[in-house]
């Protein structure tokens, strides 16, 4: 069997992803002292290690992308679930700093199909990054829109630079580093949903903030 040079760094990603998970979960253990030095120090490396575990991820699947090897899994899911988790999720990673609100329109379905995996991860993306960004609330909301389920996470930050927006609008590569990288993963994930010749669609807007929305046939 021949191992390509492109098998090894998917690899040596994969153990590095693995370790840095451990090294998270550890972090977590560290008690707050209730001094804001020592506390940021240890939030600070918490979220960075975050950040990175989700890159690695990302780069991965990107790597398994680039080869035709993604394949999402679609089962039922309970949209109303997915958005309670990922405030809790949210709240989690806040530690109290910002307030995490859900908004869950009524006319959402009990339940949708989609890769939960997947999307799930496409947005933590989005909240890390709102995390890093917002000034005091993070908004995970989702609704209709036509025939589509819409997925949102919406922050207080100063919004998205309008060169990121204009790259998402019109599907123009910017260099990827930090959160380019990120959407690239998010809008390659959501469009491997397809239904009834409807694609999943990336949209990202500021309104009173970033807004980040992932549209699912």
């Amino acid at each position: 069997m021949t191992f390509h040079q492109s098998d090894l760094s998917a690899t040596l990603i994969h153990e590095l992803k693995n370790h840095l998970g451990l090294l998270a979960m550890t972090i977590d253990t560290i008690p707050l002292e209730g001094n804001p030095e020592h506390d940021q120090v240890v939030e600070d490396a918490r979220l960075l290690c975050q950040k990175v575990v989700d890159r690695l991820q990302q780069a991965l699947l990107m790597y398994k992308a680039a080869n035709g090897q993604i394949h999402p899994t679609i089962d039922a899911y309970s949209p109303e679930d997915l958005v309670y988790e990922l405030r809790d999720t949210t709240a989690a990673l806040s530690r109290g700093h910002i307030e995490v609100r859900t908004d869950i329109d009524a006319n959402v379905p009990a339940i949708w199909f989609f890769d939960r995996n997947l999307i799930e991860m496409a947005l933590l993306n989005a909240i890390h990054n709102s995390l890093a960004y917002a000034r005091a609330e993070i908004v995970i909301k989702t609704a209709m829109e036509g025939e589509m389920l819409t997925l949102t996470i919406q922050d207080d930050s100063s919004g998205f630079p309008g060169h990121v927006l204009d790259s998402v609008a019109t599907g123009t590569p910017y260099r990827a580093t930090g959160t380019g990288l990120g959407l690239q993963f998010a809008k390659l994930i959501v469009q491997t949903h397809v239904n009834q010749g409807r694609i999943g669609e990336l949209r990202l807007s500021n309104e009173r903030g970033a807004v980040f929305q992932l549209l699912l046939p």
